[in-house]
Order: C-alpha cells, then sequence, then structure tokens
C-alpha cells in the first residue's frame, strides 16, 4: 500500500475544473461579441477596438476563479466599483449587461453545477455595479 503524506493532494480550483484558459476566454469573447452590438452598453467603452476590455475581463475572471494572477500583476487590486465609477451604471446596463452574459455562459456547455455557480457570482457582480438609481 502507498502512503500519501499529509498535504499532498490538492483539489482543482474552479478554473481548473471548468477547462481554465480557453473557458474564460471563450465566455468573455462571446460576451464581448454582444457588448460590441449593444446600444446601451457599446458607449461604455472608450477604444474604438474592444480588444483590450475583453482582455482586461478575461484576465480578471480566471485570476478571481483560480487561475493567474496575471490581472493583479499587471494592474493592481481590481477595485471593480472604483474601476467602474466613472461610468452611468443603471438597471438597463445591468439587464443588458447579464444578458449578454447570459448567452455567452449558456454556449459554454458546463455542468449544471458549474454554471449555476458562474452565474450566481455574475448576477451578485452585475448588482454590485449598479450606481445610478432609477
Amino acid at each position: 500500500m502507498t502512503e500519501i503524506r499529509r498535504g499532498t493532494l490538492q483539489e482543482q480550483t474552479f478554473y481548473e475544473q471548468v477547462g481554465g484558459e480557453e473557458t474564460f476566454r471563450r465566455l468573455v469573447h462571446r460576451f464581448y461579441e454582444g457588448v460590441a452590438e449593444d446600444p446601451i452598453l457599446r458607449p461604455m467603452y472608450p477604444e474604438e477596438d474592444l480588444g483590450p476590455a475583453e482582455e482586461r475581463l478575461a484576465l480578471f475572471l480566471m485570476q478571481y476563479w483560480g487561475g493567474p494572477t496575471t490581472y493583479s500583476d499587471n494592474r493592481g487590486h481590481p477595485r471593480l466599483r472604483m474601476r467602474h465609477a466613472p461610468f452611468t451604471v443603471d438597471r438597463a446596463a445591468h439587464d443588458a449587461w447579464l444578458r449578454h452574459m447570459r448567452v455567452a455562459v449558456d454556449e459554454l456547455g458546463l455542468s449544471e453545477e458549474h454554471e449555476t455557480t458562474l452565474w450566481n457570482y455574475l448576477t451578485y457582480a452585475a448588482a454590485s455595479m449598479v450606481n445610478t438609481p432609477e
């Protein structure tokens, strides 16, 4: 019988369980395809090219779910509310963001448990960004 030393087994992170970088890049790419055509969200992005915003969100989500810390290494603490403060994020923006994210999540084909975990976080995050009352 092989002895397993205490502390040598590691659980996989959510990031690893759902497929790592490739999964989060697919999620964010599909999300930004929707944003690019959205009359509420698109004006919030000053860049002509949404590529930099797509990269920032992908890196943030990868780090949040247990992947590489590239986001913080490059940009410091996420401070999401502060970074979104210059933009009017009202209920319509919240709903549009979630609508595009729902399409992106659905296309990933995650297990029900992983999809629910991811979606619960995304709905919480979207609600916490609202900074303009009705």
